[in-house]
C-alpha cells in the first residue's frame, strides 16, 4: 500500500529561528493600515462576488460568472480564451485560459478551479447587524455568505489574473481558471457538466481546488494541509407508511413515532473506525502538533484501530471523528397531513458522509441492521460515486512547502481527507491528480462557519492565501517538463 509522506521540518529550535523571517515576509505581504493596488483590486473582486446572491436555490450563478468574465477580459485576457456558459439560463459557469509558450511538447494545463455557487443563506438567521450577501469587514474579519467556502479562492484566482498579466508573465503552460456552478449540491453541477459538454476547455493534467488550507492554534500557523481525497456524500430516505385513520382512535403501528425510534437509532449509531493511506498520514504527523493526550491517542489509534481507549480520546473530537468512519445525520423531516388524522406517511433524509473504503449498499445494510425494524424502508435516494485519492506530485508538495516555508516559516505540510465534498472528485475519477491547496488559514474551533451563521474569513489570512495561490500558481506553471 502507498504511503504518503511528507516531512514534518523541525518544530523546534528550527522553527523558532524561521519565525522572525516568516514575520517580517508576513509584515511585506499585509499592512492593515495600507492594502497595496493587487489586493485593493482582490477586495473588489471578492466583494464583487459576494454581494451577488450565487445561492444554489434561489440565486443567480451566471450573474457571477458573466461578472468575473468582464473582469477577465480587463484583466488582458482575449475574448476568445473566455468562455460563459451551462445548461440552464441561471446556471453558467465561466472559463478562461492564460495561454502559455505553446508548441509541439507543451505541457497539459493547470487548472484552478473554485465554485462561485453558495449555500442559501437567510438574514434573519444572521447576527442582526450582519447580512449574508452585504460584504461587511469587521474585527479583522470580512463576514459574508461565501467568504469561505468558496469566494475567497474564486476572487483571488481572478486577481491574481491581473497581476500576471499586468507582469507579462508567460507560462510554459497555459493555466486555466475555471468558476463553476452548483458544486453546492445543486442540480447543474458546472464540473460534471464541463466535462460531459467541453471537456477541452478544463482538460488539464493538475487541478488546484478547495478542500485543503492551513490551521491555526491561538492565532499562530500550526500546519498547512492538502486534501487528497474526500468522504462520497450519499442520500439516504428513511420512510414508514401506514393505512392511517381518525386520531380520535391511536394505533401502537403510527407511522411518525415508527420513524422517530428510528432516527434516534441512527442518532446514536457509531460506523466502525477506518483508516486510510491519507488518514493514516494525516493522524502521524498531526500527533506530533496535539496536546500530549490527544497527540498518544493518535499514535495508538495509527499503530492499533482497534484501541479502544485511543479511540474514545480522539473521536471525542468531531472533526477528527468524521475522518475516521462514516457518518450519518438527519438533515430534513416530514410525515402527517392532517391535526386529526393518523400519519400515513412519514420519511425523513439521512445525509451521510460515507468513507472512501465503503459503499451505498453496504451503508444502507448497515443501516437497516441498527434499526431494527422492517416496517421502515432504508432508500438511497442519491449517491455519489467514489473516487481514488491523489497520489502526492513531488513537484506539488515541494512547491507548497517551499512556499509555506517562505511565508509562514518551516511547519508540517499535511496530507487530509475532506469529510465534506469538493468537485475534485470529478477529475480523480478521471485520473487527474486533483488537489485541496488554498494557504488559507483559520481556526477551526471559531472559524468553521461554512454553510453557517456568520460565515467570514480573517483579514490577514486571505491575503496571505492571495500571495500563496500567486506564487503556487507561477511554480506549478513554469520549469514544467511535457509528460
Amino acid at each position: 500500500m502507498r504511503r504518503f509522506c511528507v516531512p514534518l521540518f523541525g518544530l523546534g529550535a528550527s522553527l523558532a529561528a524561521s519565525s522572525t523571517v516568516a514575520a517580517q515576509s508576513r509584515a511585506l505581504i499585509f499592512n492593515p493600515a495600507a492594502l497595496t493596488a493587487q489586493q485593493q483590486l482582490s477586495r473588489e473582486i471578492y466583494k464583487e462576488l459576494v454581494e451577488i446572491n450565487t445561492g444554489v436555490e434561489t440565486g443567480n450563478i451566471t450573474t457571477a460568472a458573466v461578472a468575473m468574465a468582464a473582469r477577465f477580459k480587463a484583466a488582458g485576457i482575449p475574448d476568445a480564451d473566455i468562455f460563459v456558459g451551462g445548461p440552464r439560463p441561471e446556471k453558467h459557469n465561466v472559463v478562461a485560459r492564460i495561454r502559455g509558450k505553446g508548441g509541439p511538447n507543451a505541457p497539459k494545463p493547470l487548472l484552478l478551479l473554485a465554485h462561485i455557487d453558495v449555500v442559501e443563506a437567510l438574514k434573519a438567521d444572521w447576527s442582526p447587524d450582519l447580512d449574508p450577501f452585504v460584504f461587511t469587514e469587521r474585527d479583522g474579519y470580512y463576514y459574508g455568505r461565501g467568504t469561505a467556502d468558496d469566494k475567497a479562492m474564486a476572487s483571488i484566482f481572478v486577481a491574481n489574473v491581473y497581476r500576471m498579466k499586468r507582469e507579462g508573465f508567460v507560462p510554459d503552460r497555459d493555466i486555466i481558471i475555471a468558476l463553476t456552478a452548483d458544486e453546492e449540491s445543486g442540480p447543474a453541477n458546472g464540473v460534471d457538466w464541463l466535462l460531459k459538454n467541453h471537456k477541452a476547455l478544463v482538460d488539464a493534467a493538475l487541478v488546484i481546488n478547495e478542500g485543503g488550507g492551513g490551521t491555526l492554534r491561538d492565532g499562530k500557523p500550526l500546519f498547512n494541509s492538502v486534501q487528497a481525497t474526500e468522504k462520497i456524500t450519499t442520500n439516504f430516505t428513511l420512510r414508514v407508511t401506514n393505512k392511517g385513520g381518525h386520531s380520535s382512535v391511536p394505533r401502537d403501528d403510527n407511522a411518525i413515532t415508527s420513524l422517530s425510534d428510528a432516527l434516534s437509532k441512527v442518532g446514536r449509531y457509531k460506523f466502525a473506525i477506518q483508516l486510510n493511506e491519507v488518514t493514516r498520514a494525516f493522524f502521524s504527523q498531526t500527533a506530533a502538533l496535539e496536546e500530549p493526550a490527544m497527540g498518544k491517542a493518535m499514535k495508538a489509534l495509527v499503530a492499533n484501530p482497534a484501541d479502544k481507549a485511543a479511540i474514545a480520546v480522539v473521536t471525542d473530537d468531531p472533526k477528527y471523528n468524521s475522518m475516521l468512519r462514516t457518518t450519518c445525520v438527519a438533515t430534513e423531516l416530514k410525515g402527517g397531513h392532517a391535526t386529526n388524522a393518523l400519519p400515513q406517511l412519514a420519511e425523513a433524509n439521512v445525509n451521510c458522509r460515507v468513507y472512501p473504503t465503503q459503499t451505498a449498499p453496504q451503508v444502507q445494510a448497515e443501516l437497516a441492521k441498527a434499526i431494527g425494524d422492517t416496517t421502515v424502508q432504508v432508500i438511497i435516494r442519491s449517491q455519489r460515486p467514489a473516487s481514488p485519492p491523489s497520489t502526492l506530485l513531488p513537484e506539488l508538495m515541494q512547491n507548497v512547502a517551499r512556499i509555506t516555508k517562505e511565508l509562514w516559516g518551516e511547519m508540517p505540510i499535511i496530507p487530509t481527507m475532506s469529510t465534506g465534498a469538493t468537485d475534485s472528485r470529478f477529475f480523480r475519477a478521471l485520473g487527474v491528480p486533483a488537489f485541496g491547496v488554498s494557504g488559507l488559514f483559520a481556526d477551526p474551533t471559531v472559524d468553521a462557519r461554512a454553510h453557517g451563521r456568520d460565515e467570514r474569513m480573517g483579514i490577514k489570512s486571505y491575503y496571505e492565501g492571495q500571495e500563496f495561490l500567486y506564487r503556487l500558481t507561477k511554480a506549478l506553471s513554469t520549469n514544467v517538463v511535457a509528460q
